[in-house]
């Protein structure tokens, strides 16, 4: 008799499940599931397939939802169960207006220091991103494209700065990796090369131009990909024809 296929194949059970460590593992499997899309949003989730897709009680699997519930990357409803959130605009909006100021003095901090660590990582790092695109490696592209930006950040040496930009980068990569598409790779490359122009030039205004031309480009194909499939965001519907700009300058 031909067994059929778990509906969460994708989730990988943790190697060695500790009594003290099995929420956090399940908690951790999820959560990367639903931020490289391999959980939809909206997409119901059930706890007794996972349960057996990753051979736990139901214990852990529900105290990891009700954390990941807290994250803002899942909906639980009594009576009516769990599903994984819808992304919203206007969080991912408010978490680039956060980046783009932290990321313009990052800039001008790296820059007044000219740090060859730095300047070394950055060149190893946009010869990673142009073997990933040439690749149409689009997770590996992102994983780079985070790490340039974490580059930078590190130059500060601000670790409250870099807990704040990780607290919220769950449902920002979600939003992300919805406009992945060779083209916005090849545009990712080009906009991060002009950052990188900008620090090489030991130009402050170059860089921080270009970091938030870079971001305003992100936000503006979101934003058109929202409007376009406004089913996949809570507040898609909400978008109008002049939702195309960030605001703030």
């Amino acid at each position: 008799m031909r067994m059929e296929a778990s509906p969460y194949h994708f989730l990988v059970r943790p190697a060695a499940l500790s009594r003290g460590s099995v929420t956090v593992d399940v908690t951790n499997v999820l959560r990367q599931a639903i931020v490289t899309l391999a959980l939809r949003p909206g997409q119901s989730i059930d706890k007794t397939a996972i349960c057996e897709q990753l051979g736990v009680s139901r214990f852990p699997v529900s105290e990891a939802l009700a954390r990941l519930q807290g994250e803002g990357l899942v909906d639980i409803a009594p009576q009516r169960g769990s599903a994984v959130s819808l992304v919203r605009i206007a969080d991912v909006r408010e978490y680039m207006l956060i980046r783009k100021g932290l990321e313009s003095e990052a800039l001008r901090v790296l820059i007044g220091k000219h740090n060859g660590e730095v300047i070394a990582a950055l060149h190893a790092n946009m010869a990673a991103q142009r073997e990933a695109a040439a690749r149409d490696d689009a997770e590996t592209f992102h994983e780079v494209d985070v790490e340039f930006h974490d580059i930078i950040f590190r130059s500060m040496r601000f670790t409250r700065i870099k807990g704040i930009i990780d607290s919220a980068r769950a449902n920002l990569d979600r939003a992300r990796r919805l406009i992945i598409t060779p083209r916005r790779l090849a545009l990712t490359i080009a906009e991060h090369k002009a950052i990188f122009d900008g620090i090489l030039a030991q130009n402050r205004d170059q860089a921080t131009m270009a970091i938030r031309a870079h971001i305003d480009a992100v936000m503006v194909e979101l934003f058109a990909f929202a409007r376009d499939n406004p089913a996949l965001f809570a507040d898609g519907d909400s978008l109008d024809a002049d939702s195309d700009s960030f605001p703030f300058g």
